[in-house]
């Protein structure tokens, strides 16, 4: 019998067949799970990484609510076209604190994993509004009553509490305050800026949709959509990634 036709042997014997099947997966399973015996985490460190605000926390909670992820992705592929389009692929870090994550399957409108700062805020507040106001042929409904909603904050401490059970650093700081910092990070006079600047370092704080009072659900869903993509600094990130 030549090499070439010793394949007929698992053709017309199931039980070769069988036992061949379950050497093959064996093999492949232990090449991809051994690996994982021997490393701490499979995620990557990243200089920047921070969770959530209180506030961002509560927009991306909004942000799911609507079905966001239903049309707009956040995971941004290694290809030339991708990055090309929207930036720098995406990292694991970038949503090691995501429960549960938004990469999404469907764009029907673009990618936002580095919406971030590309626009202002009156920019996302009109959007929010009247998508067509800015995109005539978008087919985005408008969210207008997010402006006159206000963050219901009875359950912040909790949600950040709840997170914390599941692997995301939230301080007991961060929980015994985590009403109060939603309401600071909108209000760029408080008393409490540098109390919460110390928690949540190099977090944006202004006033989102531009009105006064409680912060509203336009505040929360636009802190969270400008702070996408601008915690790691790609251009240091690159230079680690070279200089190993």
């Amino acid at each position: 019998m030549s090499f070439w036709t010793r394949h007929h042997i698992f053709e017309k014997n199931s039980i070769v067949l069988i036992l061949g099947i379950l050497i093959v997966i064996a093999i492949g399973g232990l090449v991809e799970i051994t690996p994982l015996f021997y490393l701490k985490s499979t995620i990557e460190v990243v200089d920047g990484i921070r969770p959530y605000t209180p506030l961002e926390l509560a927009g991306r909670n909004i942000y799911v609510r609507e079905g966001c992820y239903l049309c707009h992705s956040q995971m941004i592929r290694p290809l030339r076209d991708e990055v090309e389009r929207y930036g720098h692929f995406s990292l694991a870090a970038e949503s090691m604190y995501d429960h549960p994550f938004q990469w999404g399957s469907k764009r029907t409108g673009p990618d936002l994993a580095r919406v971030g700062g590309k626009y202002s805020d009156d920019w996302h507040v009109r959007h929010l509004t009247n998508p067509r106001s800015i995109v005539p042929q978008s087919v985005m409904p408008g969210y207008s009553f997010l402006g006159n909603n206000e963050v219901d904050t009875s359950l912040t401490a909790d949600n950040l509490h709840t997170l914390r059970a599941v692997g995301v650093p939230y301080s007991d700081d961060q929980i015994a305050n985590a009403a109060a910092d939603l309401k600071t990070q909108v209000d760029p006079d408080s008393a409490d800026g540098d109390a919460f600047a110390k928690r949540y370092p190099k977090a944006v704080v202004r006033n989102f949709d531009g009105k006064g009072g409680a912060p509203t659900e336009m505040d929360a869903l636009i802190a969270y959509l400008q702070m996408l993509g601008t915690l790691v600094d790609f251009k240091l990130y690159n230079e680690k990634a070279y200089l190993r």
